[in-house]
């Protein structure tokens, strides 16, 4: 089952919007992923919470697919932060990114879906 903003789990109503968004869309890859509902929910939850908790800035950049290259672009821009020939350049200049502004990284995979999250502390 595929959760939504609107359709999730009883145990993420507590959260608040932008923590119970991450947690879905961490929870949504691990059961594409392979892992039980329960399991999923369970680590999503505790995933963004950590996201959230852990980073004082809130600023967030993910490494996308972009027109058959991969990108870094900040949370809720519009555009594009750079663009990169492979995904090992992104997520290099990402974790630059992320060391010097205090952000958070996710990492995408070719299909858009959640392949991984870093934060400073992690």
């Amino acid at each position: 089952m595929a959760w939504t903003k609107n359709d999730f789990p009883d145990s993420m109503k507590n959260l608040n919007e932008s923590t119970r968004n991450k947690a879905i869309e961490v929870a949504n890859a691990l059961v594409e992923d392979g892992y039980e509902e329960g399991r999923a929910i369970s680590i999503g939850i505790s995933q963004a919470e950590k996201m959230m908790n852990s980073n004082s800035s809130d600023v967030t950049y993910h490494i996308v697919p972009h027109n058959g290259e991969w990108a870094l672009k900040k949370e809720n821009a519009e555009k594009v932060t750079k663009v990169f020939q492979t995904k090992a350049q992104a997520l290099d200049k990402g974790q630059d990114y992320m060391k010097k502004k205090d952000a958070q990284l996710v990492i995408h995979r070719q299909d858009g879906t959640i392949e991984e999250m870093k934060n400073t502390g992690s």
